[in-house]
């Protein structure tokens, strides 16, 4: 992530990258990519990195406990997408929709949600049209309903002021903190 001052090397198939506050691991083959930050403009950075890369049909998964940061990184999303940063919690209205010239996003809250019937009530299926980016936050409650391609993002509040990120996602994110 630009500003930050690191260095990186290559070994064992792993992209490994260190800087103040920051740690990235990357393995090619159905990447991981690890961060540790707690500055929410370094995490709005990383999500409009991962912003940057989506494309319609797109599904990013988050899991992460309360205030870890699932929502200022999809305010990153929404800015790489092109958006803007105007994102708040779907904690609410249970689905947030941010419209686009070519793409929309929408914002899912699944914290409430815990069966198959709750989901359905969502109007969730009806999304996925294969157009849209959807991001869900609690996506860990409806693990099964996922498409295997899903994205997946943890957010870990490793204490008050350090967030670890954890990134699953395919070739594309190879680069991703560079």
């Amino acid at each position: 992530i630009s500003g930050l001052i690191g260095f990186g090397m290559i070994f064992g198939g792993h992209k490994i990258l260190r800087g103040r506050n920051l740690a990235l691991t990357a393995a090619y083959s159905g990447l991981l990519a690890q961060y540790k930050d707690y500055r929410k403009k370094v995490i709005e950075k990383l999500g409009e990195e991962i912003g940057a890369l989506l494309k319609g049909g797109d599904v990013i998964a988050y899991s992460g406990g309360l205030g870890a940061g699932k929502t200022t990184i999809t305010r990153g999303v929404s800015t790489g997408l092109g958006l803007g940063d105007e994102v708040t919690s779907p904690t609410f209205s249970l689905v947030n929709e941010y419209v686009g010239n070519s793409l929309t996003l929408y914002h899912f809250d699944m914290y409430r949600i815990t069966s198959p019937d709750d989901l359905e009530t969502t109007g969730f299926y009806d999304y996925m049209d294969g157009e849209s980016v959807l991001a869900i936050e609690w996506s860990e409650n409806i693990e099964s309903e996922l498409p295997k391609s899903a994205i997946r993002i943890e957010i870990a509040r490793l204490d008050e002021n350090t967030r670890e990120i954890t990134i699953d996602g395919d070739e594309r994110f190879a680069d991703i903190g560079d």
